[in-house]
């Protein structure tokens, strides 16, 4: 019996710091922060990249130039590599 009230606060505990942690991101969402990762390249730098891309650059050069992954500007090339828009505040 001890053992199922220990369980069932646990429980509760778990639910309360679950709510918690929702409601602060939801916070911060609501006033306009990024959460994640943020990015290695800035719009300034994506788009030397693309221009690159454009001009026949290879993807290998513009990674050492960029000092960042292949993989990186075979998203900006395929324009997934974009950075996501801002919550704007109300």
């Amino acid at each position: 019996m001890t053992m199922n009230i220990l369980n069932v606060v646990a429980q509760f505990e778990r639910e309360l710091l679950i709510e918690r942690t929702k409601a602060g991101i939801t916070r911060a969402r609501a006033q306009g922060k990024r959460l994640g990762r943020p990015p290695i390249l800035d719009d300034a730098r994506r788009a030397e990249i693309e221009a690159g891309l454009r001009e026949g650059a290879t993807i290998s050069a513009l990674a050492r130039q960029f000092g960042t992954s292949r993989q990186t500007v075979q998203r900006i090339r395929d324009g997934r590599g974009k950075v996501r828009p801002s919550v704007e505040e109300t």
